[in-house]
């Protein structure tokens, strides 16, 4: 089976993107403990998705592979998540008794978040359906390779254990665990700099 190639996704696939992420993260741990009703799920989180990562469209950050069944939104050096409206989202579509929590367990995230520049992988999946095909290695050793090339280190945090043996592998480093009240955890992982 030949790899699949990877290219810079244009922005009139950012709608398409939302939701190859909202299929590929329809399983996973923490979104789901976030939104375990499949309706509020399937409503939400292809915005928060967007939220999330959306700005790296905007610098040319966001990766898909041919098949378009899997894609990869880094957000480069200075560039956040928009905060306000994920905030926005969670409170529209998450009952106020849990918001402490979830506060506590985003807090969590933010300690761990290196300060220094660096890249950040904000989401990265792929279609059920297309799994098992490599998809995001490729799209992992695609973006590392650009970001080599700065010479500098990159980040993500792991929301499913299942990920980070692929993580690792591509060489990122377990820093720690963020878990909160009824949490699941999530696994923050760097990557240092190489040339």
């Amino acid at each position: 089976m030949q790899p699949p190639h990877i290219a810079t996704a244009s922005d009139d696939r950012r709608a398409a993107i939302q939701h190859t992420m909202t299929l590929g993260f329809s399983n996973d741990p923490i979104t789901r403990w976030l939104w375990p009703d499949s309706h509020v799920y399937l409503t939400h989180f292809p915005r928060f998705s967007g939220a999330f990562g959306g700005a790296c469209f905007e610098h040319g950050t966001v990766y898909e592979t041919d098949c378009k069944g899997a894609a990869a939104m880094w957000l480069p050096p200075g560039e956040q998540s928009d905060g306000d409206t994920m905030e926005e989202i969670l409170g529209a579509s998450i009952d106020e008794e849990r918001m402490e929590e979830i506060g506590a367990f985003f807090a969590g995230m933010d300690e761990y978040h290196p300060h220094e520049d660096h890249y950040y992988l904000a989401i990265i999946a792929a279609d059920p359906a297309q799994t098992g095909r490599g998809l995001g290695a490729a799209l992992m050793k695609h973006a590392l390779a650009k970001v080599d090339e700065t010479g500098l280190p990159a980040y993500l945090e792991s929301s499913n254990p299942r990920n980070i043996s692929l993580y690792e592998r591509h060489g990122f480093e377990v820093m720690g665990e963020i878990q909160v009240g009824s949490s699941p955890v999530m696994t923050p992982m760097y990557r240092p700099a190489r040339r």
